[in-house]
C-alpha cells in the first residue's frame, strides 16, 4: 500500500484544519482505504455518529479512488448513501473506495463502504464525479502535502 498525499485545509484530510478529521489514505493502485475513529463531538443522536460525517468521508474516499485510477481530481456530481447500521463514536472503522467506471474521462463512477473491525458494513455509497478542469488543477496541487507526482503522470 502506498500513502496518498493529503492537503493543508480539507475538512477530511487537511493537516492544518484544526476542526478536521485528519484522515490519511493509502492505495494499492486500485482500492483506496483509511482506518479512523470519529469522536464524541461528531454525534448526531446520542452515541451515534452523524450520518453527514459518514457521507463526507465516503465522498472523499471516492474522490481519491477516481484520482488514483484516472490521474485526475474530480468534484462530486451525485452522491447516494445507504446507512445500514449506526456507528458509535470511538469505534475504529475502515473506509474503502474504488472507481467502478470511467465514462470517456467525462464522468467517473465510484463506490465506497464503511465497515467496522468485525467486517459489518455500516454505510455504503455510490457517486458520480466530474473531472476538474486542467486550468483549476494547478492551484489545487499547491494545496497538497506529500508526493503528488503520480497525479501528473499518465497510465503506462
Amino acid at each position: 500500500m502506498r500513502e496518498l498525499p493529503h492537503t493543508h485545509s480539507c475538512f477530511v484530510c487537511g493537516e492544518s484544519n484544526p476542526l478536521g478529521l485528519k484522515l490519511r489514505f493509502e492505495t494499492d493502485g486500485r482500492i483506496v482505504q483509511a482506518r479512523f475513529r470519529l469522536r464524541p463531538e461528531h454525534i448526531g443522536f446520542k452515541n451515534v455518529v452523524h450520518g453527514g460525517l459518514l457521507a463526507t468521508v465516503l465522498d472523499e474516499i471516492m474522490v481519491w479512488a477516481c484520482a488514483v485510477q484516472t490521474r485526475q481530481f474530480a468534484f462530486c456530481a451525485e452522491l447516494n448513501v445507504r446507512f445500514l447500521k449506526p456507528l458509535p463514536p470511538g469505534e475504529e472503522v475502515l473506509v474503502t473506495g474504488e472507481l467502478t467506471a470511467n465514462r470517456k474521462n467525462r464522468i467517473f463512477e465510484a463506490k465506497a463502504a464503511v465497515q467496522n473491525v468485525a467486517g459489518t458494513t455500516l454505510a455504503e455509497a455510490t457517486g458520480k464525479y466530474l473531472p476538474i478542469q486542467a486550468a483549476d488543477v494547478t492551484e489545487m496541487l499547491t494545496e497538497l502535502v506529500g508526493d503528488a507526482s503520480w497525479l501528473t503522470s499518465q497510465h503506462a
